[in-house]
C-alpha cells in the first residue's frame, strides 16, 4: 500500500497487523481521490474507521489543510501515526483514539472545528454502524449542505433509509465487491 499522488507521492504506508483491517485497494483509492482532486487543496477532510490513515494521508498528500483520523484500535492509532510521522504530514493531522461517534463530537467540541469538506467512512461491513454514525452527523453543526460523506461497503449494503437521517445520495460509484456511496446533507424545504 502506497500514497498514490500528491507530495507523499509514491511513500509506502504500514498497515496494522491482523484481520481486522481491510485496506482499501490502491486501485479503488485513486479512482476515489480522481473524483474529489479539484475540491481537496485547502479542505478539512475527516477519515473515520481509518485503520492505516491510507485515505487520509492521500487526501493531506493531494492537498487537504488538515485531516481527522478517528479509530479506537491501538494497533491502528500507532500505525496512523506513523504513517504521519513517515509521511511528513502530522502538522496537520489531528488522531482520535475514539470510536467513530465519540470522534465526530470531539471534531466539534474539543477541537472545534467549524466545517468539514469531507468525511470518509469505511466501518466493518455488515454492522449497521453507517446508521449510527449519520445519525450523529445529521446533528454536528461542521456538516453542512456542503460537506461530502463518503461511505465504503459491501455492494450487497442498502442504503434506501439514508434519507430519514436528513441525507440524499449524489451518486454511487461500484466496484468488484464494494462501493462508495456519495452523500449530502438535504436541504430543507
Amino acid at each position: 500500500m502506497r500514497v498514490i499522488a500528491g507530495t507523499a507521492r509514491s511513500l509506502p504506508l504500514k498497515t496494522p497487523p491482523g484481520l481486522d483491517v481491510r485496506p482499501t485497494t490502491d486501485k479503488i483509492k485513486e479512482t476515489l481521490f480522481n473524483m474529489l482532486h479539484w475540491d481537496l487543496p485547502g479542505s478539512v477532510f475527516v477519515d473515520l474507521f481509518s485503520g492505516s490513515g491510507a485515505i487520509g494521508i492521500e487526501a493531506l498528500s493531494r492537498g487537504a489543510a488538515k485531516a481527522y483520523f478517528v479509530d479506537n484500535a491501538p494497533k491502528a492509532v500507532s500505525c496512523i501515526q506513523q504513517n504521519l510521522t513517515f509521511t511528513k504530514m502530522a502538522d496537520r493531522a489531528v488522531v482520535l483514539k475514539q470510536d467513530a461517534c465519540s470522534g465526530l463530537d470531539s471534531i466539534h467540541l474539543r477541537c472545534g472545528e467549524e466545517k468539514a469538506d469531507f468525511i470518509f467512512m469505511d466501518p466493518p461491513y455488515d454492522q449497521g454502524q453507517e446508521r449510527e454514525v449519520l445519525t450523529v452527523l445529521g446533528s454536528m453543526p461542521y456538516v453542512t449542505q456542503d460537506t461530502v460523506v463518503i461511505i465504503e461497503a459491501a455492494l450487497r449494503t442498502d442504503f434506501s433509509w439514508i434519507e430519514e437521517l436528513g441525507f440524499t445520495a449524489e451518486k454511487e460509484k461500484r466496484y468488484k465487491t464494494n462501493k462508495h456511496i456519495f452523500l449530502k446533507k438535504r436541504i430543507p424545504i
